[in-house]
Protein backbone atom coordinates (compact mmCIF):
# COMPACT_ATOMS: atom_id res chain seq x y z
CA UNK A 1 0.00 0.00 0.00
CA UNK A 2 1.32 3.39 -0.78
CA UNK A 3 1.34 6.29 1.68
CA UNK A 4 0.83 6.31 4.86
CA UNK A 5 -1.28 3.59 7.03
CA UNK A 6 -2.16 3.76 10.48
CA UNK A 7 -1.45 0.56 12.12
CA UNK A 8 -0.82 -1.32 15.37
CA UNK A 9 1.74 -0.55 18.40
CA UNK A 10 4.05 -3.22 17.11
CA UNK A 11 4.50 -1.10 13.85
CA UNK A 12 4.75 1.92 15.22
CA UNK A 13 7.36 0.60 17.69
CA UNK A 14 9.07 -0.95 14.42
CA UNK A 15 8.87 2.10 12.59
CA UNK A 16 10.60 4.17 15.70
CA UNK A 17 13.49 1.47 15.53
CA UNK A 18 14.19 1.40 12.24
CA UNK A 19 14.79 5.64 12.39
CA UNK A 20 16.87 5.43 15.47
CA UNK A 21 19.50 2.28 14.63
CA UNK A 22 22.54 2.69 12.45
CA UNK A 23 25.03 0.87 11.42
CA UNK A 24 27.71 0.19 14.32
CA UNK A 25 25.15 1.13 17.08
CA UNK A 26 24.54 -1.51 19.94
CA UNK A 27 20.92 -2.45 20.60
CA UNK A 28 19.33 -4.29 23.19
CA UNK A 29 16.03 -6.24 22.65
CA UNK A 30 14.70 -7.35 26.28
CA UNK A 31 12.49 -10.12 25.13
CA UNK A 32 13.89 -12.08 22.69
CA UNK A 33 10.52 -14.32 22.12
CA UNK A 34 10.88 -16.07 18.45
CA UNK A 35 13.72 -13.83 17.67
CA UNK A 36 11.71 -12.24 14.82
CA UNK A 37 12.42 -8.71 16.11
CA UNK A 38 15.94 -9.73 17.36
CA UNK A 39 16.61 -10.87 13.58
CA UNK A 40 15.36 -7.23 12.37
CA UNK A 41 17.76 -5.30 14.66
CA UNK A 42 20.74 -7.29 14.33
CA UNK A 43 20.45 -6.63 10.53
CA UNK A 44 19.86 -2.69 11.18
CA UNK A 45 22.83 -2.61 13.68
CA UNK A 46 24.91 -4.24 10.82
CA UNK A 47 28.53 -6.37 10.85
CA UNK A 48 29.95 -3.20 13.00
CA UNK A 49 27.15 -3.32 15.46
CA UNK A 50 26.15 -5.36 18.16
CA UNK A 51 22.51 -6.62 19.62
CA UNK A 52 22.50 -8.00 23.29
CA UNK A 53 19.58 -10.18 23.62
CA UNK A 54 17.90 -11.25 26.73
CA UNK A 55 15.10 -14.44 27.73
CA UNK A 56 14.40 -15.85 30.68
CA UNK A 57 12.76 -18.94 28.84
CA UNK A 58 15.58 -21.28 27.43
CA UNK A 59 13.30 -21.96 24.57
CA UNK A 60 13.06 -18.63 23.35
CA UNK A 61 16.77 -18.09 23.17
CA UNK A 62 17.42 -21.44 21.75
CA UNK A 63 14.51 -20.10 18.83
CA UNK A 64 16.10 -17.34 18.73
CA UNK A 65 19.91 -18.41 18.59
CA UNK A 66 18.57 -20.98 15.36
CA UNK A 67 16.96 -18.16 13.46
CA UNK A 68 19.83 -15.94 14.33
CA UNK A 69 22.40 -17.98 12.56
CA UNK A 70 20.27 -19.21 9.92
CA UNK A 71 20.43 -15.43 8.53
CA UNK A 72 23.94 -15.42 9.38
CA UNK A 73 23.53 -12.68 12.00
CA UNK A 74 24.87 -14.80 15.41
CA UNK A 75 28.39 -13.33 15.07
CA UNK A 76 26.87 -9.51 16.06
CA UNK A 77 25.01 -10.70 18.92
CA UNK A 78 25.36 -11.51 22.50
CA UNK A 79 22.21 -13.93 23.75
CA UNK A 80 21.37 -14.30 27.84
CA UNK A 81 18.87 -17.05 29.19
CA UNK A 82 17.83 -14.41 31.94
CA UNK A 83 15.52 -12.16 32.63
CA UNK A 84 15.44 -8.49 31.56
CA UNK A 85 15.34 -7.29 35.12
CA UNK A 86 19.23 -7.96 35.01
CA UNK A 87 20.01 -6.05 32.15
CA UNK A 88 21.99 -3.16 33.76
CA UNK A 89 23.94 -5.60 35.66
CA UNK A 90 25.46 -7.20 32.73
CA UNK A 91 25.01 -4.55 29.51
CA UNK A 92 27.95 -2.05 30.72
CA UNK A 93 27.86 0.28 27.03
CA UNK A 94 25.78 3.58 26.08
CA UNK A 95 23.19 1.61 23.85
CA UNK A 96 20.68 3.15 20.96
CA UNK A 97 18.28 1.15 21.40
CA UNK A 98 16.37 -0.90 23.61
CA UNK A 99 13.01 -3.37 22.63
CA UNK A 100 10.42 -4.71 25.14
CA UNK A 101 7.67 -6.52 23.88
CA UNK A 102 6.00 -7.98 27.21
CA UNK A 103 3.27 -10.19 27.71
CA UNK A 104 3.84 -14.29 26.83
CA UNK A 105 6.31 -16.25 24.24
CA UNK A 106 3.95 -16.45 20.91
CA UNK A 107 3.14 -20.08 21.05
CA UNK A 108 4.66 -20.97 24.53
CA UNK A 109 3.03 -21.34 27.65
CA UNK A 110 0.49 -18.00 28.43
CA UNK A 111 1.20 -18.64 32.33
CA UNK A 112 4.69 -18.05 31.41
CA UNK A 113 4.21 -13.95 31.13
CA UNK A 114 6.37 -11.00 31.62
CA UNK A 115 5.36 -9.60 35.58
CA UNK A 116 4.80 -6.20 36.51
CA UNK A 117 7.85 -6.37 39.30
CA UNK A 118 10.86 -7.64 37.23
CA UNK A 119 9.38 -5.13 34.43
CA UNK A 120 9.48 -2.53 36.91
CA UNK A 121 13.28 -2.85 37.37
CA UNK A 122 13.57 -3.89 33.89
CA UNK A 123 12.89 -0.71 32.58
CA UNK A 124 14.74 1.05 35.19
CA UNK A 125 17.87 -0.42 34.47
CA UNK A 126 17.12 0.11 30.26
CA UNK A 127 16.64 3.81 30.81
CA UNK A 128 20.18 4.37 32.31
CA UNK A 129 21.51 2.47 29.97
CA UNK A 130 20.59 4.58 26.60
CA UNK A 131 22.77 7.46 25.74
CA UNK A 132 21.59 10.60 24.43
CA UNK A 133 18.83 10.56 21.85
CA UNK A 134 18.64 6.64 22.50
CA UNK A 135 15.37 4.89 22.38
CA UNK A 136 13.08 2.61 24.09
CA UNK A 137 10.21 1.11 22.68
CA UNK A 138 7.88 -1.13 24.79
CA UNK A 139 4.85 -2.69 23.56
CA UNK A 140 2.12 -3.54 26.26
CA UNK A 141 -0.77 -5.76 26.29
CA UNK A 142 -3.10 -5.34 28.79
CA UNK A 143 -5.46 -7.89 27.49
CA UNK A 144 -4.86 -10.20 30.38
CA UNK A 145 -5.02 -9.68 34.66
CA UNK A 146 -0.79 -9.47 34.87
CA UNK A 147 -0.93 -7.66 31.50
CA UNK A 148 -3.35 -4.51 32.63
CA UNK A 149 -1.06 -4.41 35.76
CA UNK A 150 2.25 -3.62 33.88
CA UNK A 151 0.46 -1.20 31.70
CA UNK A 152 -0.67 0.58 34.70
CA UNK A 153 2.66 0.28 36.44
CA UNK A 154 4.26 1.47 33.38
CA UNK A 155 2.25 4.59 32.65
CA UNK A 156 2.41 5.65 36.12
CA UNK A 157 6.54 5.13 35.54
CA UNK A 158 6.42 6.95 32.35
CA UNK A 159 4.66 9.81 33.54
CA UNK A 160 6.69 10.64 36.28
CA UNK A 161 9.89 10.92 33.79
CA UNK A 162 11.17 14.55 34.36
CA UNK A 163 11.32 15.94 30.79
CA UNK A 164 14.22 17.99 31.31
CA UNK A 165 15.54 14.41 30.65
CA UNK A 166 13.10 11.79 28.62
CA UNK A 167 10.36 12.73 25.82
CA UNK A 168 7.40 9.99 26.21
CA UNK A 169 4.87 8.85 24.03
CA UNK A 170 2.05 6.77 24.47
CA UNK A 171 0.10 5.46 21.63
CA UNK A 172 -3.23 3.43 21.40
CA UNK A 173 -5.85 2.82 19.30
CA UNK A 174 -8.84 4.40 20.68
CA UNK A 175 -11.50 2.14 19.30
CA UNK A 176 -9.67 -1.22 19.42
CA UNK A 177 -11.65 -2.33 21.97
CA UNK A 178 -10.25 -3.60 25.33
CA UNK A 179 -6.81 -5.15 25.29
CA UNK A 180 -5.70 -4.07 22.59
CA UNK A 181 -1.68 -3.27 22.58
CA UNK A 182 -0.01 -0.42 23.80
CA UNK A 183 3.22 0.98 22.24
CA UNK A 184 4.81 3.75 24.76
CA UNK A 185 8.43 4.80 22.85
CA UNK A 186 10.78 7.09 25.41
CA UNK A 187 13.75 8.88 23.85
CA UNK A 188 16.29 10.34 26.36
CA UNK A 189 17.07 13.97 25.76
CA UNK A 190 20.20 14.69 24.00
CA UNK A 191 23.55 15.45 26.63
CA UNK A 192 22.05 13.66 29.26
CA UNK A 193 23.49 10.81 30.93
CA UNK A 194 22.61 10.98 34.82
CA UNK A 195 21.84 7.21 36.54
CA UNK A 196 18.27 7.66 38.07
Amino acid sequence: MDGFELRSARFLAAQAQEQVLRPGNTAVDATLGNGHDACRLAELVGPSGRLIGFDIQPDAVKRSRERLTGAGLIGRCELHAVGHEHIAEIVREPVRLIVFNLGWLPGGDKSVTTRRETTRRAVTGALTLLEPMGVLTLCAYPGHEEGEAELRMLTEMFSALRPQEYNVLHQRFLNAGPGAPECFIVQRQAGNRKRL
